[in-house]
């Protein structure tokens, strides 16, 4: 049943056992140069952007063309993927613990590290709020192992027509970013200045923190966002909108961005 991305299990429902569909989770283990850096809880599939997407993230490189090789070692504990840089890139710290699927920022070293650094967004980007509140349905359309597992969360790059570009699903809404971010970078279209990205279920810090450091002027999300989310795009540019769906959306920062 299906790809790398799920697996099959017998469930029993309402006291008949059938066959399932359940989405994968396993660890990458991510070095560098051959030093253990971190291990990522992910959803195989997309494994060099989203290893490409975190580093960009971490800071550890500021294009594609920092990144010198891939390779990636599929073993049966897991995937080693060594990941070998140019020498004016700069390794990240190593992460302290394993580095789970709903948490992007587990295993930081030390509360400075949690500290945010990039420019604040001052794209002149507008975007009718009919066109954000169309978004829901069409990442939907493009999220085939949702459809499947139900237990995904998706990442959708669209334009400010609402025009989707691309789209990534993991079980951790973060690598979901990462691997989309990692796509952009490889296509040389960061920062994504004039863009819009909408994220399956919550935000939380991770997310905006990924999204200040790609240049994404607006952010939408299907859920919620945390205190801590709304206070970082408050302070970097970023128009962050919640609850977005059919008809209506919630705007909790910079909701000049969002015209009628």
């Amino acid at each position: 049943m299906g790809g790398a991305g799920e697996a099959a299990v017998r469930v029993v429902a309402n006291g008949a056992a059938r066959a399932d569909a359940v989405a994968v989770e396993a660890p990458l283990e991510l070095r560098v140069s051959g030093r253990a850096l971190t291990v990522l809880m992910r959803t195989p599939g997309d494994d060099a952007e989203l290893v490409t997407g975190f580093l960009f993230g971490e800071g550890a490189i500021t294009d594609a063309d920092d990144v010198l090789s891939i390779d990636l070692d599929h073993t049966p504990r897991g995937t080693v993927c060594d990941v070998r840089l140019a020498p004016a890139a700069r390794a990240p710290g190593v992460r302290v613990f394993v580095t789970s699927a709903s948490c992007g920022a587990c295993g930081k070293p030390s509360l400075d590290a949690l500290d945010v650094t990039g420019a604040v967004n001052r794209s002149a980007l507008a975007v009718p709020r009919a066109i954000l509140t169309a978004l829901p349905d069409k990442l939907r359309a493009a999220q085939p192992l949702f459809a499947r597992t139900g237990g995904v969360h998706a990442s959708g790059l669209f334009t400010a027509a609402g025009e989707l570009i691309a789209a990534r699903e993991d079980v951790g809404r973060h690598n979901a970013l990462d691997k989309l971010v990692g796509w952009a970078l490889v296509e040389g279209r960061v920062p994504l200045a004039d863009h819009i990205l909408l994220v399956s279920g919550r935000v939380s810090f991770e997310l905006v923190q990924k999204a200040v450091v790609a240049g994404l002027p607006v952010l939408a999300a299907v859920g919620a966002p945390s205190s801590l989310a709304v206070e970082l795009a408050e302070r970097f540019g970023v128009t962050l909108a919640g609850f977005v769906r059919a008809g209506a959306l919630n705007v909790y920062a910079h909701a000049a961005r969002v015209v009628e």
